[in-house]
């Protein structure tokens, strides 16, 4: 089996700006060698059958994706509307200033299948593509963001996935999301 790093992951996982919240002490090249040389510890099913998630153990300095949302932090969080690529519509997101999450634990691979990324117009020279990275304090999935759930319902010329919408899936990503955020540092 092979895998590829995809232009739209290594945007996110490896921007330009060198910004903390994304993976660190590696190199997208690195990155991707090690995940065609290593064994996952386990492998998981993700929301498609196209889509499957290699859970690593952490061999980098990155750090956890998300913080708990508690009455001490709450005060830090901000939100904005911003879009991942230029093509799609901005959406509401939010996140904490000012706080950094420990180093995770472990890494786990977001993969879509050759024939999925082909239909969303990013072919790959690889039997997967890498489309993200969760970093996380325990070995398992983090529930996909609502917002990155009805994005995918909207279909691929929304720059989704096409997959339509499970509530029961939805209903447990807000029980999450509900008491948890991403991080950034804030900007200069």
């Amino acid at each position: 089996m092979s895998i590829a790093l995809t232009p739209f992951a290594r945007a996110r996982l490896f921007p330009k700006d060198g910004r903390r919240n994304a993976i660190q002490g590696c190199t997208p090249a690195a990155f991707e060698q090690h995940l065609n040389a290593q064994a996952p510890l386990k492998v998981l099913d993700g929301y498609a059958p196209f889509c499957k998630l290699h859970v690593h153990r952490n061999w980098t300095q990155t750090r956890c994706l998300t913080i708990p949302i508690t009455d001490d932090n709450r005060h830090l969080l901000r939100s904005g509307y911003e879009a991942r690529t230029k093509a799609e519509l901005p959406v509401l997101v939010r996140w904490f200033e000012e706080l950094e999450a420990p180093v995770a634990d472990y890494l786990v691979v977001i993969l879509y299948s050759r024939e999925q990324m082909a239909k969303e117009g990013e072919a790959v020279d690889a039997d997967w593509g890498i489309v993200g990275c969760l970093a996380t304090a325990q070995p398992e999935e983090i529930p996909m963001a609502p917002i990155t759930m009805m994005r995918n319902a909207l279909g691929v010329e929304e720059g989704g996935s096409g997959v339509a919408m499970d509530r029961d899936a939805y209903r447990r990503s807000v029980e999450f999301w509900e008491h948890h955020a991403n991080w950034r540092l804030p900007a200069r």
